[in-house]
């Protein structure tokens, strides 16, 4: 019935892909719904989207619905969870609850980048309660690659929702919290809706290593290399940046921190009481004068990113930093697909230089904070729900985890995809209907979509370049002086070794004189007739259409 009180699901974000996470709840009848929103992330851009720096979620359906939308919970910090926060949330401005530790980086991102909004954040950590609307919302701690991540326990008239966010479990971790297997547990007994569970690590069998495990891991390298250690992790994973710096201490070595984003969130952490019991770390111009074997770097680049710090110890650009031969590299990381190319260009200029790179197939230096399939038949065992979601995940983790629950005999396990809204109650889950959803694109300073920020044009240029043409006719329409013409972007000499830019110049010439004076007249008929003749011409002497721009003037 059409106004009948519903709950729903409606990701918008990260539900068929991994990054961009963004989640709605919504309850009550259709198009009388209100709303909270979960996480609020972005994604990186490939060589597909030349130019591109972040790639966000597309909100118009949040818009719409802006007068209904009641809240925006944040789990954790990372960019694929908050990072859209600054670009989307002044178009919203609704009130932000988040952990102590993600509060801090939203603050130290805004004083790096500058110019950005203020986002007044209430503090809400594991074990509190926030009332919005409909939805009481419970906070329960997890383990994961971060400070302060948790789950979420939404309480509406209709059911309980378990949020999962990211999650793993880790009976050593080197930071807490523990995931609360107690809280869900009791979580479970008091009954469980549906469950919206992290499927990153849904094709691996077993249970993740500990964190512990991973520090004696990298303390081993650390001692058994002669020279200096560099290691390079996600900028976010303070527990790894702790572990690193506790096992260089151990073996009796001085800690460098490189690159930007590391040292904010350093910093953040620090403020927190988060570092404590860590020596301090040295300066940047103090590496030069400590000897080889005792010298540890914790630096960025570990996804092959061009301008962070690894890439640039790898074409020796570094002011005071370098490495050499008999130096050992760590990547305490696991490559994020897409960046294949960018990293193994680094490991290769590193090689050559007679760098030894370790990475997690030669030692254990890392280890998810995604849970493994018996972490996610813990997590069904203790909550028991009703439906199971598989989100945060491609299509290949999604399914996986899907097949997980059936055989962990789950008996609702809904088909989700990013756009689909997805009734939970009251009756069967079912997707009842679609919204709005995409990507747009952060481009400088600007955002929009494909067609706004002229993306596609710019892919075309890179494969085609640009062909420019500038014609004057006099007042009988002949040639004012010479037509100028300028080519980016093309080869310089054609198949015949001739210069191109002067055969594109022939063509234009040919262009003209092959149109009668008088039919000169029609501007755009002439301006035309130059762009196909330069189109063809090109193909003809290159084998590809560049992009041609005339502009025809009659003085």
């Amino acid at each position: 019935m059409a106004n009948q009180e519903e709950l729903v699901f409606l990701p918008l974000g990260g539900v068929g892909e991994i990054g961009m996470n963004l989640a709605l709840y919504g309850y009550g009848a259709q198009g009388k719904r209100q709303w909270i929103m979960v996480d609020c992330g972005v994604t990186f851009p490939g060589l597909d989207l030349p130019g591109v720096d972040l790639v966000l979620p597309d909100i118009r359906f949040l818009k719409a619905e802006r007068n209904n939308l009641k809240a925006m919970i944040i789990t954790h910090a990372h960019e694929d969870h908050y990072g859209a926060m600054n670009d989307l949330w002044p178009g919203l401005n609704v009130p932000v609850y988040a952990s102590p530790f993600t509060a801090g980086m939203l603050e130290a991102k805004r004083n790096y980048e500058g110019g950005r909004a203020n986002i007044p954040v209430t503090i809400f950590k594991a074990g509190d309660r926030i009332e919005v609307g409909p939805f009481s919302i419970e906070a329960v701690g997890v383990n994961h690659s971060i400070p302060e991540p948790m789950s979420l326990v939404i309480r509406t008239p209709l059911g309980t929702v378990v949020h999962t966010g990211d999650w793993k479990i880790d009976h050593a971790p080197s930071l807490g919290p523990l995931t609360d297997e107690d809280r869900f547990r009791k979580i479970g007994d008091e009954g469980v809706l549906a469950l919206m569970c992290d499927s990153t690590n849904a094709l691996r069998e077993g249970v993740s290593p500990s964190e512990e495990e991973v520090s004696e891991g990298l303390r081993k390298v650390i001692e058994a290399a002669e020279g200096r250690v560099a290691v390079t992790t996600f900028s976010s994973n303070v527990g790894r940046i702790r572990s690193i710096a506790e096992a260089a201490q151990a073996a009796g070595r001085e800690v460098l921190l490189l690159g930007s984003s590391l040292k904010r969130v350093v910093a953040v952490a620090r403020d927190l009481g988060i570092m404590e019991g860590l020596k301090p770390f040295i300066a940047e111009d103090e590496y030069g004068y400590i000897p080889r074997d005792k010298m540890v770097v914790i630096l960025t680049g570990s996804q092959g990113e061009s301008r962070a710090a690894l890439a640039k110890i790898s074409r020796d650009e570094m002011r005071h930093v370098a490495l050499s031969a008999g130096d050992t590299v760590v990547f305490s990381s696991r490559t994020i697909p897409g960046n294949e190319k960018g990293i193994i260009e680094i490991k290769n200029a590193l090689i050559e230089r007679g760098v030894k790179i370790i990475t997690d197939t030669d030692a254990l230096v890392h280890v998810s904070g995604h849970p493994r399939r018996n972490e996610l038949l813990k997590m069904y065992e203790w909550t028991r729900p009703q439906i199971l979601v598989p989100v945060h995940g491609e299509a290949a983790h999604l399914t996986a985890q899907a097949a997980l629950g059936a055989s962990a005999g789950i008996q609702s396990i809904p088909r989700v995809r990013n756009g689909n809204i997805l009734r939970l109650a009251p009756g069967p889950a079912e997707v009842i209907g679609d919204a709005p959803h995409g990507r747009i694109f952060k481009d400088g300073k600007l955002i929009g979509d494909m067609e706004e920020m002229g993306i596609n044009d710019r892919r075309k240029l890179s494969y085609v370049g640009h062909v420019s043409v500038n014609v004057l006719l006099d007042s009988r329409f002949d040639f004012l002086g010479d037509p100028d013409l300028e080519a980016f972007g093309l080869p310089e000499l054609d198949h015949e070794g001739e210069e191109m830019e002067d055969t594109l110049y022939d063509a234009v010439l040919g262009a003209v004189e092959s149109i009668p004076r008088a039919r000169r007249k029609d501007l755009e008929t002439l301006r035309e007739a130059i762009r196909r003749a330069v189109r063809s011409t090109a193909n003809e002497a290159w084998g590809k259409k560049p992009i041609v721009t005339v502009f025809v003037t009659r003085v």
